[in-house]
């Protein structure tokens, strides 16, 4: 199949994606549809993963990590109620794909990720692709941000057995933070809402992650 026919294929894939894996369940937000529209999946995996691109599961990147569900990822983006002036915090560049969502979005974005080939990686992509509005560092995100600093969101793309102290602090009052939570191969979803200092949660559903390596997370096997 040549180049030409295979980006046809995707595009419609891409549609069918919005269409049925998103709209067709419960992602509302127009902002986070169009640009899920909008965003070529396939440029963020390797090369012998590109036909799966719209398959509506995670798929291994290496490192031992994946590319979020299509349908995971907006519904997180979804539950950041993001807007134009909003600087975000994400914990787990991965492939760069969630990093590209959240950055046609919001403000500006800040990335984390401990491995350094993914993150230049991620950043080679999202670079070519024109995102500017971008800061990456490599290091332990259980810690957050390096510079003490504060955040209007905060997405947590690997498990965690609880929120870090660490990042709750680095959130604004009244901002929201998105983590999967639990100790085994299941974790809920969770959103937080911090409240006079502290998280006030609300569960969304049942989700598979890969864990959060760090000092605030869980311990490299």
């Amino acid at each position: 199949m040549n180049n030409g026919k295979k980006d046809d294929r995707l595009t419609v894939e891409r549609r069918r994606m919005v269409r049925c894996d998103l709209k067709g369940r419960d992602i509302t937000d127009p902002g986070v549809l169009k640009v899920m529209g909008e965003i070529r999946r396939e440029d963020f995996m390797l090369e012998s993963y590109r036909s799966k691109a719209y398959v509506d599961g995670p798929v291994p990147i290496g490192m031992g990590q994946t590319i979020s569900q299509p349908y995971i990822v907006a519904l997180m983006t979804q539950e950041l109620r993001l807007n134009s002036h909003c600087e975000v915090l994400e914990i787990g560049t991965g492939s760069g794909y969630q990093t590209a969502v959240l950055s046609k979005l919001a403000r500006e974005v800040y990335t984390i990720e401990r491995f350094n080939q993914l993150s230049e990686s991620a950043q080679a992509v999202l670079e070519k692709s024109g995102a500017d509005n971008i800061k990456y560092y490599i290091g332990d995100g259980s810690c957050g941000w390096p510079e003490q600093r504060t955040f209007d969101r905060i997405i947590v793309t690997a498990a965690v057995p609880q929120v870090p102290m660490s990042l709750t602090v680095q959130l604004v009052e009244a901002g929201l933070i998105v983590a999967p939570v639990g100790h085994g191969d299941v974790q809920r979803l969770v959103v937080g809402e911090k409240k006079k200092g502290k998280l006030v949660f609300r569960p969304i559903c049942d989700v598979r992650f890969v864990k959060l390596i760090g000092e605030h997370a869980f311990e490299a096997q």
